[in-house]
């Protein structure tokens, strides 16, 4: 399983943070370069911001020809200004928000559905050009069982509960989780 050393950690959140306060100064990327080996993996990745542990933005992507740290600081700024679930977060806000990386391991496809391991594995569901991803933490926190977390998934591609068991493609992936908090 994909790690990162706790010097890797703290720079890819320190970058994630500090891409953030840029965009909301200038209003304009301005990604910041890594020399760090451990960042220049071409890895997906998403970032969650939470204020006082309630969701403020999440966006990530599944896979990326960018460096990690190139990737983290695209999904950094996206997370707090182009998720359509919130509005943008201000400036004065950033301070309160707790940001959390999770960096993502190749995608599998899964032929049977009980190697779904619920807080190991996130699920990609695709079925009729649609797809709905889903964090492995998002069915430990709401204790979701593995048909319940397929049935989510399916959800949020848009797709019928049961599409997992129709012939929607079901894919796993693990997460390297971290976050400033």
């Amino acid at each position: 399983m994909f790690q990162l050393s706790e010097s890797s950690q703290t720079e890819l959140l320190g970058l994630a943070r500090q891409s953030i306060r840029q965009f909301l100064l200038a209003g304009k990327k301005n990604t910041q370069k890594s020399v760090n080996p451990e960042l220049q993996a071409q890895l997906g990745a998403f970032v969650t911001l939470h204020n006082q542990r309630c969701l403020r933005g999440c966006i990530g992507v599944i896979s990326s020809a960018l460096p990690l740290h190139e990737t983290v600081q695209d999904c950094a700024i996206s997370a707090a200004t182009l998720d359509s679930r919130f509005d943008s977060v201000s400036l004065p806000e950033l301070e309160e928000i707790n940001i959390e990386i999770s960096v993502l391991s190749p995608l599998a496809l899964v032929r049977n559905i009980s190697d779904i391991e619920i807080g190991v594995h996130g699920l990609l569901v695709s079925s009729q050009g649609k797809r709905g991803l889903l964090l492995p933490q998002v069915a430990t926190e709401h204790q979701w069982n593995r048909e319940t977390f397929l049935q989510q998934t399916c959800r949020k591609a848009g797709l019928p509960l049961d599409a997992w068991q129709r012939g929607a493609e079901v894919r796993t992936f693990t997460a390297y989780v971290f976050s400033e908090k």
